[in-house]
């Protein structure tokens, strides 16, 4: 395989040309576990924090104590979404990076990304490996190396299916196309993250880097994996995966994204599967005795319908749509299946027909000083 990166990085050692840009609220204690090294690594790009309107004291510990970091205060708690959408609005780099609060970055984590885009201008967006930072060896929920979807619009990572973590052994060390790029830690060619007018204000939070991504991939762009680059996440720092909010949000979104982004001769099978599934889960949380979480996942579909005629605007906004056959990083067949009847546990266990990958070079993995 060719090697990815090894030009390139030379000349663009310095990424000068490269915002990192971090979302806060109220986490002035995260800014002082996670700042330092991403100031200490982060070869000359220019470090960001969007501050939505935080009550704790993130500004005054910012100005205090990382002088050299831009602060931009939006006027309220936007979310998520309308957070950064706000705040990149202000930012003049041509490379953006999203990047999580509670994540630890490595040296020379953002030159191969940086390098990955540079040398492939069909690129659009693209993530690091992400680790978990509590079990380094492990891969983090949050993206893990690289992020997939079933037919029916179902994600997972290779290194991750649903709440099972892969170890890292070196088998997702490659440079290859995917299906989204998390939100945790994704550099985004600018023009192409305004062309499609950034996250979907409307999901607030949770599966909108993969709402995006989508459209990119629907608008003739790709979105990589690169695993040359590593950092380590702590994940869940918001919303717990067990909290009925986030719940809410995952499925109500879930079902918007698939009706937003799918090809119409497959919309209407896969929505009437997503559907049928959504309200097995919420039977079966129900008999567990989670009568939150069931609850949860039946005013996600409520409120999906109540906003359908909002969601039908954004479906048409977007004429062209590309069939599951013409994406990367789809697995044609059903992850709910493969995982809950055939006990598959790993991505390898799926058999998925290897796309263009290309041997990852640049960082190092290394562990962050914890």
């Amino acid at each position: 395989m060719a090697t990815l990166g090894s030009s390139a990085e030379t000349a663009v050692a310095s990424c000068a040309d490269v915002a990192v840009v971090i979302l806060n609220w109220n986490g002035q204690e995260l800014l002082r576990q996670f700042l330092p090294s991403v100031l200490a690594n982060s070869d000359g790009a220019r470090i960001v924090v969007a501050d939505n309107a935080s009550t704790d004291a993130s500004v005054a510990v910012l100005q205090k104590e990382f002088p050299s970091v831009h602060i931009i205060q939006n006027s309220s708690n936007l979310g998520f979404c309308e957070g950064y959408n706000q705040a990149l609005q202000q930012v003049a780099e041509p490379y953006y990076v999203l990047l999580n609060s509670d994540v630890a970055v490595t040296p020379g984590w953002l030159r191969p990304l940086r390098s990955l885009l540079e040398e492939r201008p069909t690129v659009a967006a693209c993530q690091p490996k992400i680790r978990a930072f509590h079990d380094p060896e492990r891969f983090e929920y949050a993206g893990a190396g690289g992020g997939y979807l079933d037919r029916l619009g179902y994600p997972f990572c290779r290194g991750r299916l649903f709440d099972a973590l892969e170890i890292d052994r070196g088998q997702y060390d490659d440079a290859r196309p995917v299906a989204w790029a998390t939100g945790a830690c994704m550099m985004v060619r600018a023009s192409a993250w305004h062309a499609q007018g950034g996250l979907e204000k409307a999901f607030f939070a949770h599966m909108e880097e993969i709402d995006l991504c989508w459209r990119l991939q629907n608008a003739g762009l790709e979105v990589w994996y690169h695993g040359g680059s590593t950092v380590y996440h702590v994940g869940g720092g918001t919303l717990h995966k067990s909290n009925p909010r986030k719940t809410y949000l995952n499925y109500r979104n879930g079902l918007a994204l698939v009706y937003k982004n799918t090809a119409e001769a497959e919309l209407l099978g896969t929505m009437i599967s997503r559907v049928i599934l959504d309200w097995v889960a919420a039977l079966r949380s129900l008999l567990q005795g989670a009568a939150a979480e069931a609850g949860a996942i039946l005013r996600a579909h409520r409120d999906f319908y109540n906003q359908l005629t909002y969601w039908k605007l954004q479906r048409k906004a977007s004429l062209h749509k590309l069939r599951t056959a013409e994406r990367q990083g789809v697995f044609n067949g059903s992850l709910v299946w493969a995982y809950f009847a055939q006990g598959k546990r790993t991505f390898g266990e799926l058999q998925i027909p290897d796309s263009a990958a290309l041997a990852a070079h640049g960082a190092a993995h290394v562990h962050p000083e914890r």
